[in-house]
């Protein structure tokens, strides 16, 4: 699963990591080292564009940052409260769970990401990691999104929320858990994103292995623990441990 993460880079940055439009409208408060579920998060999209009168231009398609929710609403919902729960989805039975059936199809996203948190257990004593790639680029965590709207107050806001896609974890990643966000190399980025595509599940398969040699995991403070905390001091490598007790991820 994917219940943390941490996203920093300014939308500026990721536009041009993703080659898109920065559509956040100045919404993202600021960077963010310890993103929890109902939180706005940055997530990268590709549309058809509208003319005034609302009409799609099937012959193009743009790319942009746009600010959604973490934790995805269906848009036949009473209400937005289950929010909190639907921040993952399963890769293996998205495409027809009926909460992320349509999304799978056509509102699939990238939720970009400087690495993702996991706990790794040993009796009583959670130690947590952070997943990160060594160069300082992006992850590309594979996403779903859709748009919900109050049939009791039609006048309002929608509500643009999304959910991280997961898959059984890989190689020594199985030693912190047994789920891990699906992570997206540039070369599928286009066709994921693609609207007009209605089946994209051949793209999800387990990173290679020149991929997951450009991983880092790293044991960091449990003060992650709380989402209160947020600063760069969550990323930091600990200190002062016996971590020869703890699995050599790195090996």
């Amino acid at each position: 699963m994917c219940g943390r993460y941490a996203s920093t880079k300014n939308p500026a940055t990721l536009a041009a990591e993703f080659d898109a439009e920065d559509a956040t409208e100045d919404a993202i408060p600021g960077p963010d080292y310890n993103v929890a579920p109902t939180r706005n998060v940055v997530a990268v999209v590709q549309r058809h564009p509208r003319d005034e009168d609302g009409e799609q231009d099937m012959s193009r398609t743009e790319r942009t940052l746009r600010v959604m929710r973490w934790g995805l609403v269906p848009a036949w919902a009473k209400d937005a409260s289950g929010a909190a729960k639907m921040i993952n989805a399963r890769s293996e039975s998205a495409a027809t769970k009926p909460a992320f059936r349509t999304s799978m199809a056509s509102r699939r996203c990238i939720l970009p990401a400087d690495g993702w948190f996991e706990w790794q257990r040993d009796g009583k004593v959670k130690q947590p990691f952070f997943t990160t790639r060594k160069d300082g680029a992006s992850l590309a965590m594979a996403g779903l999104w859709t748009v919900w709207r109050d049939k009791e107050k039609p006048d309002s806001e929608p509500l643009i929320s999304c959910a991280v896609l997961t898959m059984p974890s890989v190689d020594q990643l199985t030693e912190i858990h047994d789920r891990m966000p699906v992570l997206l190399p540039p070369s599928v980025w286009n066709d994921w994103l693609d609207p007009d595509r209605k089946d994209a599940t051949e793209l999800i398969v387990p990173p290679s292995e020149e991929f997951l040699a450009a991983l880092e995991l790293r044991p960091v403070s449990t003060a992650v623990n709380s989402v209160r905390n947020n600063g760069p001091e969550l990323l930091e490598r600990v200190s002062g441990q016996d971590e020869s007790a703890l699995f050599d991820l790195n090996k």
